[in-house]
């Protein structure tokens, strides 16, 4: 009963913010998700991401193998999916990207401060800077069908990354004043994203869910068996372990359908993926909380 009470207090602050968003777009109110997701993702998640680098505590070597397990876990994902993709004879273009990105921002960086506190915050951290520059690259190359490489260095993410792992390398800290105001900053990204995806979400429109079914099991039973595997393979210490098996099985990422859109792939079916995974997502991470926890 204390696990599951546990799991509890851990999943529903996520969801309850996230169905805050999609209510709030179905009763017809404004909600401007490009301003909002732009200051996010220039301004509050790199403001967190720096700071929680920089005043980790985690040891360096713990950090160091959690970073090349994360490296490995992602391109062992995603060649696993494309030995899938094309046995399924599946477009591509279309689901390749959705069935290796998942949303590690937006759902994986709340859960894990939810259930690992400040220690989880900068491995899930780690997670999230690794899997967002292999989206900028690899990612983008798989809907689009050519390089991004020149993204990647105009991502506020990836400086945020940079200069928090510089700082934590050297020992430096920042002034007070702007610790404490990029830390303000910082804090606003979890609200602000769970409440985006919420947005996003009420905002999709799909036609194919059937196929969009099985693929969304489909990917977080081969994520959940891969990041365990790479968690052991690893020897990760309990919190290490338990943020790369839930960042791995966090369901699919909404700039997957951007991505679609944007390039003129199947972004209806994209869509599909999107909200299925997110529903699935409400019983499955329960359940790989209370396997990690």
């Amino acid at each position: 009963m204390n696990l599951l009470l546990t799991v509890f207090e851990i999943v529903a602050p996520v969801f309850i913010l996230a169905g805050i968003g999609f209510a709030w777009i179905k009763l017809g109110f404004e909600y401007r998700l490009q301003f909002v997701t732009r200051f996010a993702m220039t301004l509050a998640v790199p403001s967190l991401i720096f700071v929680a680098l920089m005043q980790t505590e985690i040891p360096g070597g713990d950090l160091s193998r959690f970073t090349i397990a994360t490296i490995v876990a992602n391109l062992v994902l995603a060649a696993v999916f494309w030995v899938l993709v094309r046995m399924l004879k599946l477009d591509q273009r279309t689901y390749l990207s959705p069935l290796i990105f998942g949303n590690t921002g937006n759902l994986g960086l709340p859960l894990c401060i939810f259930a690992f506190g400040q220690a989880g915050l900068g491995y899930a951290v780690i997670f999230l800077s690794v899997t967002a520059l292999f989206s900028f690259t690899y990612g983008i190359y798989l809907v689009a069908g050519k390089g991004a490489h020149g993204q990647v260095i105009r991502q506020p993410m990836v400086w945020a990354t940079i200069l928090g792992a510089l700082f934590l390398w050297r020992g430096w800290e920042t002034p007070v004043f702007l610790t404490n105001t990029l830390d303000l900053l910082g804090q606003m990204a979890v609200p602000l994203m769970l409440v985006t995806v919420g947005v996003a979400i009420a905002r999709l429109t799909t036609r194919s869910l059937g196929r969009a079914v099985w693929l969304s099991l489909l990917k977080v039973a081969v994520c959940f068996a891969l990041g365990w595997f790479v968690a052991v393979a690893f020897d990760l210490e309990a919190i290490a372990f338990g943020v790369l098996v839930l960042q791995m099985c966090t369901p699919v990422a909404v700039t997957s359908y951007l991505l679609a859109e944007r390039f003129e792939a199947d972004a209806d079916a994209v869509a599909g993926m999107v909200m299925v995974s997110t529903l699935v997502s409400v019983a499955t991470l329960p359940l790989v909380l209370a396997l990690v926890l």
